[in-house]
């Protein structure tokens, strides 16, 4: 009690502070400005998002698809074809990704076909027969949120992300490398390193305090208690906690004081907002002469056990409006800033659904699902993997009761160590960020350009 009356004290005796020191300490890392930035925003989309519906293919499978897909069948006058073809197939993608399509034919999209987590390479009969190790806990959201994202299912809870972020090159790591937007972090975070939490407004306000206008008093007494010291273990933490975020939210406002806002369309909603505030901040990240960082967005309710299809704005369709729309702008404003090269955008899910519906108008939980990257560094124009086949109990239906559940073909850390590569991570250390890639042949896939 008498440790919390001190702290209640302290707090209430603060006096002003000069800032001065803190603003020099959080002036940004001690590179050469504007070289070798590269960014990785990693858009999860929460619930579960049925690929089935996001990519399709217009080939003779189509007729399978149909068959199985029944009610949430798209037609296949409504889809938009893709150029060219991938594997020897021809796609085309739901209609609300309209504003993504002229992207897969500049080649700046690819689509990841089939990835999840695995331990090993599988087959759906080994899946069915239990006849190989599988990954724990497949079809629970929490858990797969978390395992798709890097946890080991060890007491170490940290991400894949997070790990390669730190053991890349000591030139390339900063204060603000890992990044998460939302509460959800695991992707990020590292065994060693903390997480930063970056708002759409940098965390600006904390209460009565400006962080933007230091000189203020509420603004000198937060950054005042940010540098005390405790030796109770408890309050130490809490204050170097404390410290941490406040140092943050001040990089993070004043990056945003410095940047000019975009002029790209993101369209409206809450994932249109954040691209846009991180579409904002990029160019001045890459100005300050950070060299590497990861951002985790995590964004939509795709859980559609019901009411998948129509115009609701609960329904993947028009979830994919608003994604589409936002993604697009992105896009836009990463190529108007000079960012071309330097930034690329994964999207991941928990996890497939099933290829046949539900009774709800909606389908169920699964495990392989389709993905896609985006950005100037990637390889896109082509569906990379291998694309499975949608008949259901068929030769990739992994399912007992011939639901349309797919094994993955493609690894989630197979897709995770071809960006981290390309953040700079060494291949000798995919084992330590990335254990089951020891089980595989093949490391990466061919997603990226450079």
């Amino acid at each position: 009690m008498s440790s919390r009356r001190n702290l209640l004290g302290a707090m209430a005796g603060l006096g002003s502070l000069g800032v001065a020191g803190l603003v020099g300490h959080l002036a940004g890392p001690a590179h050469a400005v504007g070289e070798d930035y590269r960014a990785l925003v990693v858009l999860f989309l929460t619930g579960g998002n049925d690929g089935n519906n996001l990519i399709v293919p217009t080939d003779a499978m189509y007729g399978d698809y149909q068959a199985a897909r029944q009610n949430l069948a798209l037609s296949k006058a409504s889809l938009l074809a893709l150029s060219g073809t991938a594997g020897g197939q021809s796609f085309g993608v739901h209609p609300a990704l309209a504003k993504l399509v002229p992207l897969y034919n500049q080649g700046r999209l690819g689509f990841i076909a089939n990835a999840g987590p695995l331990v090993v390479p599988t087959t759906a009969l080994q899946a069915k027969n239990n006849a190989v190790d599988l990954p724990p806990f497949l079809l629970s959201h929490n858990d797969q949120v978390a395992i798709q994202q890097g946890w080991t299912v060890q007491d170490d809870s940290s991400g894949w992300a997070g790990r390669g972020l730190e053991l890349l090159p000591s030139e390339l790591r900063h204060p603000i490398n890992a990044v998460t937007m939302s509460s959800i972090r695991t992707l990020v975070l590292g065994k060693r390193s903390s997480v930063s939490f970056m708002a759409r407004d940098g965390s600006r306000y904390w209460g009565p305090a400006d962080l933007a206008n230091p000189k203020t008093l509420a603004a000198q007494q937060v950054n005042r208690m940010a540098q005390w010291q405790f030796a109770n273990l408890y309050e130490a933490e809490f204050a170097r906690t404390f410290g941490g975020a406040v140092d943050d939210s001040t990089r993070f406002t004043q990056a945003l004081l410095q940047a000019k806002d975009p002029t790209a369309d993101f369209g409206s909603g809450n994932l249109a907002d954040t691209l846009r505030a991180l579409a904002k901040v990029l160019p001045t990240f890459k100005a300050q002469g950070y060299k590497r960082q990861v951002f985790l967005v995590t964004w939509g309710s795709f859980d559609t056990h019901t009411n998948q299809r129509g115009s609701d704005a609960a329904t993947q369709d028009a979830q994919f409006a608003l994604m589409a729309s936002a993604l697009a702008g992105f896009d836009e404003a990463n190529r108007v800033a000079g960012l071309d090269m330097n930034v690329m955008t994964l999207m991941m899910s928990d996890f497939g659904r099933t290829v046949r519906p539900g009774s709800g108008g909606g389908s169920e939980h699964a495990w392989g699902n389709h993905w896609f990257a985006l950005g100037g560094p990637v390889h896109g124009g082509t569906v990379h993997g291998s694309f499975p086949s949608p008949v259901l109990g068929g030769a990739d239906d992994g399912d007992r009761n011939r639901n349309g559940r797919f094994v993955p073909t493609t690894s989630t850390d197979q897709v995770g160590a071809s960006v981290m590569q390309w953040l700079g991570l060494d291949p000798s250390a995919f084992h330590e960020v990335f254990p089951n890639l020891a089980n595989f042949p093949q490391k990466t896939i061919p997603l990226l350009r450079v």
